[in-house]
């Protein structure tokens, strides 16, 4: 047993989306006890939820019942849960959302999900309950509704985000963001020229009041690998050594200018 047992929820939190009709969750768990706790707590929560105990059959289920997230353990027989994580996010669309479950040992497959674009994990063992505001918060930060957004797309050098399409463009050619990058990215772009600390970024684009730091130093450098000319020498996301990260686009422009870097 990998879960920490807590009481029910008196009464059940929504798990209804904006369009109206309940999300829908996969969990994908070997631990036919942990799965069904999860689940249980996440039907009370109001979500239509599918399960699967292996990772060939987590692909299968996801291909019949398009979840809108995936529960997923990274210890799975068949495939293990970074290459589900991996083939789900094969072509780029950041969909389904991902939580991944993981062991206090497993820091680096932790790092190597986040990369591989899962949007959140937990570490076992876990409350349900805390599991259950987990989901809730990714799936709220996937469905804000366009009207929250603003009509007109943000700028920045070469670099426009559509937010009502969640899209984003340099110079015309579309970014493969997954969700958590485009947030940050947005973040960046309303915010140049202030640098940011990891804390202060999990918080303020994520809404995360606790979690592991490296978090933000993961998505930092995915998204460098996808904005920045060279990754290695940054002209967009600077390190500000000892306090964080400051998106710069009048740096990168100047650099594009005299024909350097961008």
């Amino acid at each position: 047993m990998t879960v920490t047992p807590v009481p029910a929820p008196a009464t059940p939190a929504t798990g209804v989306p904006a369009a109206g009709a309940p999300a829908r969750i996969l969990v994908v768990d070997d631990d036919p006890t942990v799965a069904e706790v999860v689940t249980g707590y996440l039907r009370r929560a109001g979500y239509t939820v599918a399960r699967a105990a292996d990772g060939r059959a987590a692909l299968a289920q996801a291909g019949q019942f398009r979840p809108d997230l995936v529960v997923l353990d990274l210890m799975l027989p068949e495939l293990d849960g970074l290459e589900v994580c991996r083939r789900l996010r094969a072509d780029g669309s950041g969909h389904p959302a991902v939580v991944m479950l993981t062991a206090k040992g497993e820091e680096c497959d932790r790092i190597l999900g986040l990369e591989l674009g899962a949007d959140d994990y937990v570490t076992k063992p876990f409350s349900p309950r805390e599991l259950v505001l987990r989901v809730q918060a990714v799936l709220r930060r996937q469905a804000v509704p366009a009207a929250a957004a603003g009509r007109e797309p943000l700028r920045a050098g070469d670099l426009r985000l559509d937010q009502q399409a969640r899209r984003a463009f340099r110079s015309e050619r579309e970014l493969a963001l997954t969700q958590r990058e485009f947030d940050l990215l947005t973040f960046f772009v309303r915010h140049p020229g202030t640098a940011f600390g990891r804390e202060e970024l999990m918080h303020r684009v994520w809404g995360w009041e606790f979690g592991d730091l490296s978090t933000v130093t993961v998505h930092v450098r995915r998204l460098r690998e996808k904005v920045e000319d060279d990754p290695a020498a940054p002209a967009l996301i600077s390190t500000v050594w000892g306090v964080g990260y400051r998106f710069d686009p009048v740096r990168a422009a100047a650099g594009a200018a005299e024909g350097g870097p961008a």
